[in-house]
């Protein structure tokens, strides 16, 4: 199949921008089934944004009625490693740090 250049119209900032044959042939070689609906600097911006509100929501304590997830003090049952956990603990189930419940839980698929 022969790719030839197509100027497209970027849905956020509305100018006009090429997709390349290269590009193209790219997308199909990937499975690709849409046009992009967005130049390269708005698809950065977007992809910096999603980057940028991921890591505020992972480091930031939660301001959107959510409050901050409370940590208590245990001590790992296995390597007697004190560690914390966000639950209350209680007696009766193994408490582990984070290196022994890796080991616990086993492979991840």
């Amino acid at each position: 199949m022969s790719f030839v250049d197509k100027t497209l119209t970027c849905r956020d900032c509305g100018q006009t921008f090429v997709w390349t044959a290269g590009e193209q042939e790219f997308y199909q070689s990937r499975g690709f089934q849409h046009e992009p609906a967005r130049c390269r600097n708005c698809r950065n911006a977007r992809k910096a944004e999603r980057a940028g509100s991921a890591a505020d929501a992972a480091t930031t304590p939660r301001g959107s009625g959510r409050s901050q997830r409370e940590m208590y003090p245990a001590v790992c049952d296995e390597c007697g490693k004190p560690t914390m956990v966000p639950f209350q603990p209680t007696s009766g189930k193994p408490l582990y740090c984070s290196e022994c419940f890796e080991r616990h839980r086993g492979p991840r698929y």
